[in-house]
């Protein structure tokens, strides 16, 4: 099977079920923006120091795929595709407290980097509302899982709170942020 099909040299796609829609329809840019993440945690994932992490982040990416095909999908229910739970939200939450409960308080912003697993952390945080506010901007025109939206909340939450861990983990120096005056 060849991997080229030249359905899309005119800037043109197929979502799921069929239905051609420009490359630049908000769902592909919602679920491209997703694809995007997915492949941002991927990167993570592969960053050395982030073994301990792996099998969360792997969790994380098979739920990066349902959303995906969620958002690709023109009609819920035509198709029998995965579906996020709600134990896939609440398992980010009890990774968020685990991680939060072996911090100190935060008592500054801090600048993203001094660590390659703390930047990857924060990249990943950052496409993750990206991917978050361009699922909003869908659910304005089409149905969108509501659990979807929250996920993604979360996640950018739970990426935030792993780039502090990550940090403490590695003793990385962590700039914090003091405004001018």
């Amino acid at each position: 099977m060849k991997i080229y099909t030249k359905t899309g040299d005119k800037g043109e796609t197929s979502l799921v079920g069929g239905t051609r829609v420009p490359k630049t329809d908000d769902r592909i840019q919602a679920y491209g923006t997703v694809d995007e993440l997915n492949a941002w945690m991927g990167v993570l994932r592969d960053t050395p120091d982030m073994k301990t992490y792996s099998q969360d982040i792997i969790r994380i990416q098979e739920n990066l795929f349902t959303i995906g095909s969620n958002l690709a999908l023109e009609e819920p229910g035509k198709f029998e595709i995965p579906q996020l739970g709600e134990e896939d939200i609440e398992a980010l939450e009890k990774g968020i407290d685990a991680m939060d409960s072996e911090l100190p308080p935060m008592r500054n912003f801090v600048l993203p980097g001094g660590h390659m697993a703390v930047s990857h952390c924060h990249v990943a945080r950052t496409v993750c509302r990206r991917a978050e506010r361009k699922t909003i901007s869908l659910s304005d025109k089409v149905a969108v899982d509501e659990r979807i939206i929250r996920f993604l909340n979360r996640l950018s939450d739970f990426l935030f709170v792993l780039s502090r861990k990550v940090a403490a983990d590695t003793n990385a120096p962590q700039q914090p942020w003091l405004p001018r005056k």
